[in-house]
């Protein structure tokens, strides 16, 4: 998948070693105990997305003067992030863009920057089944079970629930639950859902399309499209509210301005696996947003998902 230009731009910042100096200072009291907490969403496995995400890692360490330690660690979900941010357990997180339009609705995360990927800033949310499956239409997912990335994904949950809805399925009271549905779904990541497609747990799986094939060309051998939406708006990163906006700038600076190689991965080489699945950001706030929170207000979801999720 083409991770390319965001870990370019943390990498990159590694690699010139930024003599120019660090980006800010945070006073007498950086952040909380001095390091700052970065969350990346449960979209792949783990060990996959902390090789991603290396350089981010060094970028952020190389920029933000006055922080001992930059810790990133793997989200339960967004549910777990959006909480840790709004308890200050976290300080910056990548989310989709339904957990991140909660999060400032709940006044849990303030957005400060959209990614680019593939080219754009929009993206699909497709429902996928099996070459071999007799599933045709979405009508024919009643009764069936349906694997959906986690409960507060935009592409990999939301839409998906909208896709059925508008077909004449009954979908669940809230993201995460099973009651109202008259499917089975089951919530878990991208990655999982797509494994539990293809091993036959599940009937269809309802995810963003990066997950669906390498090259974003073409659906990978023996998926099949049943439906799709297409222009959702790519994932923001977002920070704690209790950050102070020199701390929301610094770090806002010390991703639109990183250079290429941030977006490399660990081996700091372009164009292989472990490239950053992002190719550049810019700064952004929830108005970017406000087409998903159409699509979960028309469903009926709000930020009471939260009260739910048993984070």
């Amino acid at each position: 998948m083409d991770r390319r230009n965001f870990l370019k731009a943390a990498g990159a910042a590694g690699a010139a070693g930024l003599t120019a100096g660090c980006l800010g200072q945070f006073g007498s009291q950086p952040y909380v105990d001095g390091d700052v907490r970065f969350l990346m969403s449960p979209t792949e496995p783990q060990d996959q997305m902390t090789a991603q995400y290396e350089p981010v890692q060094e970028r952020l360490a190389e920029t933000i003067d006055a922080v001992d330690e930059i810790d990133i660690k793997y989200a339960a979900n967004y549910a777990a992030a959006l909480n840790a941010l709004d308890s200050g357990t976290a300080d910056v997180a990548e989310t989709g863009p339904f957990a991140a339009a909660l999060g400032v609705n709940s006044e849990k995360a303030d957005i400060i920057l959209q990614r680019e990927a593939y080219g754009g800033w929009t993206y699909k949310s497709v429902i996928v089944t099996r070459e071999d499956s007799d599933i045709e239409s979405l009508s024919d997912l009643e009764g069936e079970t349906v694997a959906f990335a986690d409960a507060l994904s935009a592409s990999g949950s939301l839409y998906p629930l909208w896709m059925l809805k508008d077909a004449g399925l009954e979908i669940p009271d809230e993201p995460g639950s099973t009651a109202g549905a008259n499917f089975d779904p089951n919530w878990s990541s991208h990655a999982s859902a797509m494994e539990a497609l293809r091993n036959e747990q599940a009937a269809a799986a309802g995810v963003g399309y990066f997950i669906t094939s390498g090259d974003e060309s073409e659906y990978a051998e023996g998926i099949r499209e049943v439906a799709s939406e297409d222009g959702i708006p790519r994932a923001p990163i977002v920070v704690s509210p209790k950050l102070s906006d020199d701390e929301k700038d610094t770090i806002t600076e010390a991703f639109t301005e990183a250079p290429d190689e941030m977006y490399y991965g660990a081996d700091g080489e372009e164009g292989t696996d472990d490239d950053i699945w992002f190719s550049g950001v810019r700064e952004r706030g929830v108005d970017t947003y406000q087409p998903v929170i159409d699509v979960a207000q028309e469903l009926g979801y709000s930020e009471d998902v939260f009260e739910d999720s048993g984070e």
